[in-house]
């Protein structure tokens, strides 16, 4: 029998891989139409556990089945998302290297002067993965039970109470700044802490009185009786809260939500985005999904890439507004 010498072998291998190289050099969307041929890492810019880990997780094993390759999470906490963020931006621009970002993203880049990327023009944005209004929850012992009293006694009491965050430049600072801008009239003093726990324990000893987060962090609390909720801040009621009344009846127009998504570097192909974007919104019509995405406060939400976009840019550029009207500036 015939053999082919070693070395021959290794020319002939080293021919066809290099045609199939140029194959796809040439021809880059055969490329972009294989994708993916190899596992995605999927960036967390945030610890492991929190609302952004959750959802990235659960996405990326439907991503996984979906696309046939798998989907490696990988947690790189820093700088309030940042530094994760940040590292994506300059990854190559080819599908594999993707961030599980919120809507705290635009919060940071409305205050934070040096960022070391530009949310709008440095990410393509892919696909959303969830969205959920906030909680207004007070202390038990403060006398308000609705959006209105709550307002009334705030405002009969001005610069004499507090209410808290879980820090400078926090989407719950922004979510209360936006309903003082838009209520007017109200004087209620921000208390920043360092993470959600301990602004939750001093809203239930009294230290402050009112607080506004997301259901995961506060509908616990309400339930086992430890603070009051009096109000929600989506426009109409909401799957994740139904009994609570909208703090648009007392300030007409009031809205503030928090919202989770993919993105990838800016100049991925359009094809490759797309596909990912399919992919996503079909893991979000299942309903395992939706049920779960509302136990942790949120609603699945399918948008477009485009639609997405202008999500963002709508944020980055109202959020910017509302931190030179409120004086809300990075520690």
């Amino acid at each position: 029998m015939n053999t082919i010498p070693a070395s021959r072998a290794r020319r002939a291998t080293a021919i066809v891989l290099g045609l199939f190289a140029w194959l796809g050099a040439v021809n880059p969307a055969a490329a972009q139409d294989a994708y993916p041929t190899k596992p995605i890492t999927l960036v967390v810019p945030y610890p492991p556990g929190g609302s952004n880990d959750v959802f990235a997780r659960t996405i990326a094993k439907e991503l996984a089945d979906i696309l046939k390759q798998p989907v490696i999470v990988d947690n790189r906490p820093g700088a309030s998302g940042t530094t994760g963020t940040a590292a994506v931006a300059r990854a190559p621009a080819d599908g594999y290297t993707l961030v599980a970002v919120s809507s705290s993203m635009t919060t940071n880049a409305a205050i934070q002067s040096k960022m070391p990327f530009d949310p709008v023009k440095d990410l393509a944005c892919v696909a959303m993965f969830a969205e959920g209004p906030f909680i207004v929850a007070v202390n038990n012992a403060f006398p308000a039970k609705t959006p209105t009293e709550l307002l009334q006694a705030i405002r009969s009491q001005p610069g004499k109470l507090n209410y808290a965050s879980s820090g400078t430049g926090s989407v719950n600072q922004f979510g209360t700044e936006l309903l003082k801008a838009q209520a007017g009239n109200l004087f209620i003093t921000h208390i920043p802490y360092r993470g959600m726990g301990p602004a939750v324990t001093d809203l239930i000893s009294g230290q402050v009185q009112v607080l506004m987060a997301s259901g995961p962090s506060l509908l616990p609390m309400v339930r086992a009786g430890r603070v009051r909720a009096v109000g929600i801040t989506s426009l109409k009621p909401s799957p994740i809260a139904p009994d609570l009344t909208p703090m648009a009846t007392a300030v007409p127009g009031y809205e503030f939500s928090l919202w989770w998504g993919l993105l990838a570097p800016a100049a991925t192909p359009a094809a490759v985005v797309n596909k990912l974007n399919a992919a996503v919104n079909q893991a979000l019509a299942k309903p395992a999904i939706k049920s779960q995405f509302l136990t942790e406060g949120a609603e699945a939400r399918a948008l477009t890439p485009a639609q997405f976009g202008g999500v963002v840019a709508r944020d980055v550029a109202r959020w910017k507004r509302l931190a030179a009207q409120q004086h809300i500036v990075a520690e």
